[in-house]
């Protein structure tokens, strides 16, 4: 990592921003929900400082290990972004498309903590991470918020059994006349400020939280937790463990998003065009990653006329509308045009349908090729991120 170390500057002291409620922390590790609000600050270096970190490149945070480090490499890849590492064991490397951007691989709390602390700029993590860790901080932009991976929810389980059984909404769990402030309803989670916050908004007034790390399924079974509050994917875990959702007790839908700070985005050269391209790549891809470009014959007295029949059918109408061009072919010695080409774009789930309503109408050779990118006149994105930054 020698080349990269005068690149490196690190924080020696960074005080994370408190949540908007107060919490306090017993020796038992537990916490309590209450409300009020506390200011915020993000300490530097042991002293507060409003301005970034004074270098010339761009810092972009990726997950360092996981099934969330393994796909946004191949996000990347996919929008030609590779990641090249000299030696796998660095923590740094470069996109060679990017010139002026460093990659530094993080554990995705760090990520958001850097962006914040002003060590990074960019960043590809899960919304949940963001939100747990970034906690509301205004500093934090999200410039895309469905990469397409990473699915998740943050959500509420209790057993299936004993005091449970018939319990299936947070609405049901809030009237259990059991919590009261002698004996309130424990939680287990490694969520700290969005399980508080959660509960406090909807009601829940004798909640007890305890921080746990590791396997959460097993805490009401132990009898050291009546519920916890996880991330879930399928739910086969929790059936598993004989836990259930309950209606209204989904926190967060969460999946991977391209997050970045404000002022880096404000103050640090290059930073703006760089997410710029980065964003179009991404919204290009994603876009593309659902649709198949569609070819067909179609016989026709003209380019209007075979239009028409296209239009006529609901899933044919592509995205803005279809291509019809002539195929010019020599009959009697004479070029005509008795066929018209017709190019659509058509979305995976309605390619065999889109098919079966050309051939109703005249198409032949059907031909199907998947798309790599689609780039709009203006990312939308692009404009609400400019928005966001009232540029």
């Amino acid at each position: 990592m020698s080349q990269f170390s005068s690149a490196y500057t690190a924080a020696s002291s960074v005080s994370l921003p408190p949540p908007s409620f107060n919490v306090s922390v017993s020796k038992r590790s537990f916490i309590y929900c209450c409300s009020s609000s506390q200011s915020r600050t993000t300490v530097v270096n042991g002293k507060f400082d409003g301005k970034i970190f004074e270098r010339d490149e761009i810092r972009f945070g990726l997950p360092s290990k996981g099934r969330m480090a393994g796909d946004t490499l191949d996000l990347l890849k996919d929008c030609q972004l590779s990641v090249k590492q000299v030696n796998p064991r660095q923590y740094v490397a470069q996109i060679p498309q990017l010139s002026n951007v460093e990659v530094w691989f993080q554990r995705p709390k760090d990520i958001v903590r850097k962006l914040l602390s002003g060590d990074l700029d960019l960043g590809i993590v899960g919304l949940d991470t963001v939100s747990e860790y970034g906690r509301g901080d205004e500093d934090l932009i999200i410039v895309h918020d469905a990469l397409k991976y990473g699915d998740c929810r943050l959500s509420l389980a209790i057993p299936k059994y004993g005091i449970f059984e018939n319990i299936n909404s947070l609405k049901e769990l809030a009237q259990m006349p059991r919590w009261t402030i002698d004996r309130p309803l424990r939680v287990a989670t490694g969520f700290t400020y969005l399980g508080p916050k959660f509960m406090q908004e909807n009601g829940l007034k004798h909640v007890i939280f305890s921080t746990a790390d590791g396997a959460l399924e097993a805490a009401p079974a132990m009898g050291i937790a009546d519920a916890i509050l996880d991330l879930v994917s399928s739910g086969t875990t929790l059936r598993e463990n004989n836990l259930k959702e309950i209606e209204g007790g989904v926190v967060l839908e969460s999946q991977a998003v391209l997050v970045a700070s404000r002022k880096a985005l404000i103050q640090r050269k290059g930073a703006l065009d760089t997410t710029h391209e980065i964003l179009e790549r991404f919204e290009a891809h994603l876009r593309a990653a659902d649709q198949f470009m569609v070819t067909a014959n179609m016989r026709g007295s003209s380019a209007k006329e075979v239009a028409e029949r296209v239009l006529s059918q609901p899933s044919l109408s592509g995205l803005q509308g279809p291509t019809v061009s002539p195929v010019l072919c020599k009959r009697d010695g004479k070029v005509a045009a008795d066929y018209y080409a017709i190019v659509i774009c058509v979305p995976k789930k309605a390619l065999y349908k889109s098919v079966q309503q050309l051939r109703a109408i005249g198409g032949s050779g059907v031909l199907i090729s998947p798309l790599t990118y689609i780039f709009d006149e203006e990312t939308p994105r692009w404009r609400e991120l400019l928005s966001k930054l009232g540029l």
